[in-house]
C-alpha cells in the first residue's frame, strides 16, 4: 500500500476487519444512527460505519489520503470534512451527530474527547479507539496514578459501557504502545459545566501542589477562597486535586 501514517499526526490505520465487530457492537450501531467519525484513515471503519447507520460525518486532516476516500466521499449519506477535528465547527453539523465512533489519533485523542462533552450536545454516545493509557484514564478512580482532569470530567457527563483492550497488531504499522476500545453513554451534563470544566483544569495544572495553591497559580481563586471551600466539603486545606471525587468538584465550584 502506498500510503504510509504520519507519525506527527498520531496516525495509526486500522489493518485488521476483524476489530470492526467489536466496535459495531460496543457502538449499538443502528439505522438511524448520525455518526461523526474522527481521522478515518484509508476508510475501514469509515465503509462499516456507511452500511449500517443513516449518515457518518467523518474529518480528515490529511489531504494525502484523498485518493483513498474518494469512493466513500461520494457514496449518499457519508459526508467528508477536511480539517483539523479540533477547529472545526462541529456543532454546526447537519444533520447532527448522535455518536462518535473512531480510531482517534493518538496526540489529539484526550481533548477531543473532552471538547465534545460539552461542545457537541447531541453526541449520546463514543466509542473510541485510544492508547491503551488513555482509555484506563479516562475512567480512573481518585487518588490512582491515572486519575485527572479528564477523569472528573468524563465521570460527570457519562457512564463507561464497554472496555475492550486492542492488540498492536490491528494496526498498520503497529504501534509501540497498548491501544484499547472505550465506550461511553452521556448521563446528564452538570449545570454550569463551562465553569467546571475551568475549575478542574486549573485544579489539576499543579499536581504536586494543594488544591489551594493549584487554584491560586491558575488565576481561580485566593488561597483563602479556595480553603474554605474546601473546608465547607469537609476537607483539609492541604488536600489536592487528585484526593476529590468527581461530584465534589461541582460542589467546590458552588462555594467559591
Amino acid at each position: 500500500m502506498s500510503v504510509r501514517p504520519k507519525k506527527r499526526l498520531g496516525q495509526h490505520f486500522l489493518a485488521d476487519e476483524n476489530i470492526l465487530g467489536v466496535i459495531e457492537r460496543l457502538a449499538e450501531l443502528g439505522s438511524d444512527d448520525v455518526v461523526l467519525e474522527i481521522g478515518p484513515g484509508l476508510g475501514v471503519l469509515t465503509r462499516r460505519l456507511a452500511e449500517r447507520v443513516g449518515y457518518v460525518h467523518t474529518v480528515e486532516l490529511d489531504r494525502s489520503l484523498e485518493p483513498q476516500l474518494a469512493e466513500l466521499a461520494a457514496r449518499p449519506g457519508v459526508d467528508l470534512h477536511w480539517g483539523d477535528a479540533l477547529q472545526l465547527d462541529l456543532a454546526a453539523l447537519e444533520p447532527a451527530p448522535t455518536k462518535l465512533v473512531a480510531n482517534l489519533p493518538y496526540n489529539v485523542a484526550t481533548p477531543l474527547v473532552a471538547e465534545s462533552l460539552d461542545g457537541l450536545p447531541s453526541l449520546r454516545l463514543w466509542t473510541v479507539m485510544v492508547q491503551r493509557e488513555v482509555a484506563d484514564r479516562f475512567f480512573a478512580a481518585p487518588s490512582t496514578k491515572a486519575y485527572g482532569a479528564v477523569s472528573v470530567l468524563l465521570q460527570l457527563a457519562a457512564e463507561r459501557t464497554g472496555f475492550h483492550p486492542v492488540a498492536r497488531t490491528v494496526f498498520r504499522p503497529p504501534p509501540n504502545v497498548d491501544s484499547a476500545l472505550v465506550a461511553f453513554r452521556r448521563t446528564q451534563l452538570p449545570d454550569d459545566f463551562a465553569r467546571i470544566r475551568q475549575l478542574v483544569e486549573g485544579s489539576f495544572a499543579h499536581r504536586r501542589k494543594t488544591l489551594p495553591n493549584s487554584l491560586a497559580l491558575a488565576g481561580l481563586a485566593s488561597r483563602e477562597e479556595a480553603a474554605a471551600a474546601l473546608a465547607s466539603l469537609g476537607r483539609a486545606p492541604e488536600t489536592r486535586a487528585e484526593a476529590l471525587e468527581p461530584r465534589e468538584f461541582i460542589d467546590l465550584a458552588a462555594a467559591l
